[in-house]
């Protein structure tokens, strides 16, 4: 196994385990991360988002499979099953994750998955209807980066 495989995987399983230490040290310190509801982080923001996401988990539960890796670049799929927080929804998302690595560590990290199908999932029937808008999309994101912030805050992160 490549060293950036076991990289990725000791990434999520340290994610399986709520071991948001374990995750964050597998970063560079200059990370950047993306996805459709935190959009673009950075540094501290993202390694924040982790360490919020696990705390807050209550009945998360995370699989991942297909990790490949080089030198440079990696990619793995993952799922989180969980109960959205706001409505108490369960929600099933199935991400696809890609990876870039400097320095022995995991230097950009971009997560895809469907905003629409999530929201759906989340939100239930309103989610399904008016997912596809990206205004929703837009709050979505807008209310998950003030919480980062709020907690980042809090942490004094």
């Amino acid at each position: 196994m490549h060293a950036n495989e076991e990289l990725i995987q000791k990434f999520y399983t340290a994610f399986q385990n709520k071991d948001g230490q374990t995750m964050v040290s597998l970063y560079h310190p200059e990370i950047e991360f993306k996805d459709p509801a935190f959009g673009h982080l950075k540094g501290k923001e993202a390694i924040a988002m982790w360490l919020m996401l696990i705390e807050k988990s209550q009945n998360l539960t995370i699989r991942f499979s297909n990790i490949k890796a080089d030198d440079s670049k990696g990619s793995a799929n993952w799922e989180a099953d969980y109960s959205f927080s706001k409505t108490g929804r369960m929600v099933q998302n199935k991400i696809q994750a890609n990876f870039t690595f400097k320095d022995g560590k995991i230097f950009t990290h971009q997560d895809h998955f469907s905003m629409w199908k999530w929201l759906g999932m989340a939100m239930g029937p309103v989610g399904y209807f008016l997912g596809w808008w990206p205004a929703l999309g837009n709050k979505v994101r807008k209310e998950a980066v003030t919480g980062l912030q709020l907690y980042m805050k809090r942490k004094r992160m």
